[in-house]
């Protein structure tokens, strides 16, 4: 026969208090307790089961993510799962703070003195407030995640490793809000090993001139000898192919982005690499994102002007190790031409594309999503599908742990006003298998040590030997260089 329940009047005012406190925290630490210890045996039990739902979940979901960790981002970074989520948080919150509210009752209130109750009340209610609005911000935060992927993420088609790489064209908008990207002003192929994520920046400059097109191309038709006419000036650059292409529209037919696909098309021929996807970034919007990570730390070896150009010099970015700068200073320091040239610029953003890998951590991701999701909307444009999203995720975290290597096709190897393409495309080649090599080396994924086969002469090196000029580590470099083994020692991130 089940037993009745002992008559709370026969109990001592303080073990009365001590019960009604014990039965408000059994609820923040297993919801439904309070309820099977003294109150409705079924509403505990439901509790319980949604409980031992969610652990089962999340469980399953660390599992999956451990085996096989691009599938599982994948699966959370969908819209339709984000929103379920989000629901799902909303419900928690309503439920526990509902649970919350019963375990005070059962906790007798009225029959405590004053003070216990007022203790017992203020606890409940700071309990309450503390779960649903942690709930509550984390609906907010899958909500923004939700929105940020549909905004900037498409259905677009899948596009497969071309030979174990991943080639992503980042462009860089130099111009306002209403013009985004329309003569980029960066422009960067960067080429992802598939499976260690280690990564080769390959940059091209803005000023190299009659660029190819892929043999059956519009443009190549258009432009057999190379994108250039008699007297184009600075019209017939790789940086005015957008514009051109966006300015004939009839040239790609049902093309919604003709000056992407005519660029990707440029960076194609004069690389010799696929291009699988692209990412336009407004660099008058960057900032915002820059602000929203925090900023940056960088050692600089020598200061950069704020402004030029067409407007005055308003100050500089002084030069020292370790130097924080918020998004504001960070753009000048990718952006600035004054007192330097634009092969220097070009070395200047691989810095800030490095820096940005290595110093954005989870926990920033975390604590400050809102706003980089509400800044990256406004800043960038991407072809990459949503349901790639976890498998560049998954290649961002394996980058993290290797050097990032560079070439750039500038002076004094490639003169951008009659450019060798066959030279670019076979330096492009050595620094991808000088990349490879790395991975193959087994060294342990320390990206330090590599099995490419040394030079077969027998001479030795001696103290006299000439080296080629490295940059200090751990500053700006104030020389360009080609090509780079690890762009983190040039510019320390």
């Amino acid at each position: 026969m089940p037993q009745e329940k002992p008559d709370l009047r026969n109990l001592g005012e303080p073990v009365r208090f001590k019960r009604a406190l014990t039965l408000v925290l059994m609820t923040l630490v297993l919801p439904g307790s309070a309820q099977i210890a003294a109150g409705s045996k079924r509403a505990g039990r439901w509790a319980w089961r949604v409980v031992a739902g969610l652990i089962a979940i999340v469980m399953f979901l660390v599992l999956l993510g451990l085996v096989w960790r691009s599938g599982t981002i994948n699966l959370m970074a969908r819209p339709g799962t984000l929103r379920i989520v989000q629901v799902l948080l909303i419900l928690l919150a309503i439920g526990w703070a509902g649970l919350f509210i019963d375990a005070y009752r059962l906790g007798r209130p009225l029959s405590l003195e004053r003070n216990h109750r007022l203790i017992t009340s203020i606890l409940d209610g700071a309990l309450i407030v503390a779960v649903v609005s942690a709930l509550i911000y984390g609906s907010t935060i899958v909500n923004a995640q939700r929105d940020f992927v549909a905004s900037v993420f498409g259905n677009g088609q899948k596009s497969k490793a071309e030979k174990g790489r991943y080639n992503v064209l980042l462009l860089g908008g130099d111009s306002g809000a209403d013009r985004i990207g329309t003569r980029p002003d960066s422009i960067t192929l960067a080429s992802i090993d598939a499976d260690t994520g280690r990564t080769v920046l390959i940059g091209l400059p803005r000023n190299l001139s009659k660029v190819p097109f892929p043999a059956g191309t519009a443009m190549a038709k258009q432009f057999p000898d190379g994108f250039h006419w008699k007297n184009c000036g600075a019209e017939c650059l790789i940086n005015a192919v957008y514009t051109y292409a966006s300015n004939h529209k009839d040239l790609f037919p049902g093309d919604p982005h003709p000056g992407v696909t005519a660029t990707k098309q440029a960076v194609e021929a004069v690389t010799g690499m696929k291009v699988n996807y692209y990412v336009l970034i407004d660099l008058a919007g960057f900032r915002d994102l820059l602000n929203a990570v925090g900023g940056i730390t960088l050692d600089i070896g020598k200061r950069v002007p704020i402004g030029g150009g067409s407007s005055p010099i308003k100050g500089y970015i002084e030069a020292g190790k370790n130097q924080h700068l918020d998004g504001y200073h960070a753009l000048w320091f990718a952006r600035s031409r004054a007192e330097s040239s634009d092969y220097e610029r070009m070395t200047r953003q691989k810095c800030v594309m490095s820096a940005m890998l290595n110093q954005l951590s989870p926990q920033t991701v975390l604590t400050k999503f809102q706003g980089i999701a509400s800044a990256s909307k406004e800043v960038v444009q991407t072809d990459i599908p949503a349901g790639e999203l976890g498998t560049f995720t998954d290649l961002a975290l394996d980058a993290k742990k290797l050097p990032v290597s560079s070439f750039s096709a500038v002076p004094p190897l490639i003169h951008t006003g009659d450019p060798d393409f066959a030279l670019i495309r076979t330096k492009v080649a050595e620094a991808v298998a000088k990349s490879e090599a790395l991975d193959k080396a087994g060294s342990g994924g320390d990206g330090k040590t590599s099995n490419t086969p040394r030079s077969t002469t027998s001479k030795p090196t001696t103290s006299t030997t000439k080296k080629p000029s490295t940059p200090k580590p751990g500053s700006s470099p104030t020389t360009p260089a080609t090509g780079v083994d690890d762009v983190a020692s040039i510019c320390k991130a």
